[in-house]
């Protein structure tokens, strides 16, 4: 294993569906252009890929459990069907108010990721977050990721003066992002 990527989903690999809206359904999943062969491109160079992404949509009540299975089902299978295996999925349910251990910026799911898998974080395992928010950012800065933000998604370049956490690259897209990663 070269390292580990952590993701997060919207805005990352499938589109945002915008400020306070949520991916609800299987028929709002819309993978971004290049995401499903980025991917592909990590796992045949022998990264752990795991998704991490706060879907607060459920606990909100936007969406049940059920659906939220079915659009991961679905993301997955068509994953599988270019030879892309996920390491996992790992997602936060919670309200935003509700104070849990899971959601991002915490890193207890990042820490279940590669408790899954039986990886150990030591100062030689090379780790990536790649986001595209700044919740991301200080995620992946916390639990000691190289970081990068996509532009892809929630953040943009414009408001660059204003953020309090910066990354340490910035990348239009998962390909770009991939790229990145591997030079």
């Amino acid at each position: 294993m070269k390292g580990v990527v952590f993701l997060d989903r919207d805005g990352v690999i499938n589109t945002y569906p915008g400020k306070g809206k949520y991916v609800c359904s299987v028929e709002e999943f819309k993978f971004i252009k290049g995401a499903i062969s980025s991917l592909k491109k990590l796992k045949d160079e022998g990264f752990a890929v795991f998704v991490i992404s706060n879907q607060s949509g459920v606990g909100r009540g936007f969406f049940s459990t059920e659906d939220l299975d079915r659009i991961t089902s679905y993301m997955q299978q068509q994953l599988r069907r270019r030879r892309v295996v996920l390491d996992g999925v790992f997602y936060c349910l919670h309200h935003p108010d509700e104070n849990c251990k899971c959601r991002k910026p915490r890193t207890y799911l990042l820490k279940k990721a590669l408790q899954s898998k039986n990886i150990k974080k030591t100062p030689h395992l090379k780790m990536f977050f790649v986001g595209d928010s700044l919740r991301d950012i200080l995620t992946g800065k916390r639990f000691g990721c190289k970081t990068i933000l996509v532009l892809s998604g929630e953040e943009k370049i414009d408001n660059k003066d204003k953020w309090s956490v910066h990354p340490h690259f910035v990348a239009k897209n998962l390909k770009e992002a991939v790229n990145i990663i591997l030079s």
